[in-house]
């Protein structure tokens, strides 16, 4: 499968090329109308937590030692042209 080897531990679900993986937040609930359209300001109600995942995509690429491998790659490397795309 596609995994990284980092620090001793396999990590999944990992872009190859800049590290990047999912990141913890909230999904925060208001209510109330905004003071700019006349009320008194909305209130925050509750905050579920939630993961933020990375855009990855499988992506055959050419290593710098020739090598053809498939790997997860994000869609930020893909667009920056970090990687070298395999010719099918």
């Amino acid at each position: 499968m596609n995994f990284i080897k980092e620090r001793g531990k396999i990590m999944s679900r990992v872009c190859f090329i800049t590290g990047k993986s999912q990141v913890k937040g909230s999904r925060i609930r208001r209510r109330g109308q905004t003071r700019k359209s006349g009320g008194i300001g909305t209130h925050i109600i509750k905050r579920t937590r939630r993961v933020f995942k990375a855009n990855l995509q499988r992506v055959r690429i050419v290593l710098p030692s020739g090598q053809v491998k498939r790997v997860l790659v994000c869609v930020k490397a893909i667009k920056a042209g970090k990687i070298q795309k395999a010719i099918v």
